[in-house]
């Protein structure tokens, strides 16, 4: 069980740049009783002790087993007599760090195998390690997600550094949510006519806006988690189906809100025209949430980096206009 070293040569957020090499593997002419003695031998050695990598003398990975199946199996038994045959959880060295730590929650496994292209073991990357992925990838979305982290600098350093920086950072999001704003003012003034004539249409424009992010955000973070399990993802499929999901959201939430506001107000054709609104909107929004991600996936970009304040203004401006167009739209029609 001799440890497989190689110079770390592989971007440090990368499965090559966090695996280690000096963990416990056996080959399958080996038995049982091999391995145990070669584990209490070396066991100061390795660095982890999560699994024993099985792997034939090419170095070419073929299995795995926890430390309960060897402890738990005969001492003479050969390890290619306990081999199952079943697929074995692993990733390769250019492989991104945030697919690891998934691949290693989605299969509750405390270590993830690396190996090259022709399925060589190089390593492994540690529960530690894992751990530390995952907080990091965490801090780091909540930065992007709120417009403040840009690639240029970690989020475990942004707490610390200087208010010019921080400012630097930031207000760019932010100046471009300020001219969102002024536009959606302006919006806003175009359809005045409406505003004034029926003003409890003015008190429905939180609601409208409101639920058009939410459903956005929720659709935006289900495709950047599917992108980043599985970069191959079937985009045609993926895309029919939040559609199928959005229409059945918009749907229920479009019946319900003219259900509320018409029994509230006693106006049916206020009622109608909120439920058509926010039917229109949240569809809208769940397209601007799938299109920006994907967009930005095909360009070979972050998705996350679609998130945020851009995504929000974009479907901020778009529910305005939707609803104040529905309400216009619909007053004609009912002759008001």
């Amino acid at each position: 069980m001799k440890a497989f070293k190689e110079k770390n040569k592989y971007p440090p957020e990368s499965a090559g740049g966090k695996m280690i090499a000096n963990v416990p593997f056996t080959l399958l002419e080996e038995t049982v009783l091999d391995v145990k003695k070669r584990l209490f031998e070396k066991a100061k050695e390795f660095e982890t002790l999560n699994y024993i990598y099985v792997v034939n003398k090419d170095r070419r990975l073929l299995g795995v087993f926890s430390f309960r199946e060897i402890f738990q199996a005969p001492e003479e038994t050969k390890i290619k007599n306990l081999m199952i045959k079943k697929e074995v959880i692993k990733v390769y060295p250019y492989t991104d760090q945030e697919k690891v730590a998934i691949l290693a929650l989605k299969h509750n496994l405390k270590a993830i195998p690396v190996v090259d292209k022709e399925s060589r073991f190089l390593g492994v990357v540690p529960s530690n390690k894992i751990l530390g992925i995952l907080y990091s990838e965490h801090m780091e979305d909540i930065f992007r997600y709120a417009g403040i982290y840009d690639g240029d600098f970690l989020p475990s350093k942004m707490i610390r550094a200087p208010a010019g920086t921080l400012a630097k950072v930031r207000l760019p999001w932010l100046i471009l949510g300020l001219f969102g704003g002024i536009l959606a003012a302006k919006i806003t003034d175009l359809f005045e006519a409406p505003l004034k004539s029926h003003f409890i249409l003015a008190a429905f424009i939180p609601v409208i806006v409101y639920m058009a992010d939410a459903v956005g955000t929720q659709t935006e973070a289900l495709v950047i988690r599917g992108l980043a399990i599985d970069s191959k993802l079937a985009i045609k499929n993926y895309l029919f189906q939040e559609i199928k999901v959005g229409f059945l959201i918009a749907l229920s939430l479009g019946a319900l809100l003219t259900l509320i506001s018409s029994l509230w107000l006693g106006l049916l054709h206020i009622g109608f025209i909120l439920g058509v609104s926010i039917f229109l909107t949240i569809m809208t929004a769940i397209i601007i949430a799938l299109f920006i991600p994907l967009v930005l996936n095909k360009l070979k970009k972050d998705p996350a980096l679609g998130s945020g304040p851009f995504a929000t203004i974009v479907t901020d401006l778009c529910s305005l206009i939707i609803y104040f167009s529905v309400s216009t739209f619909l007053f004609k029609v009912f002759g008001i």
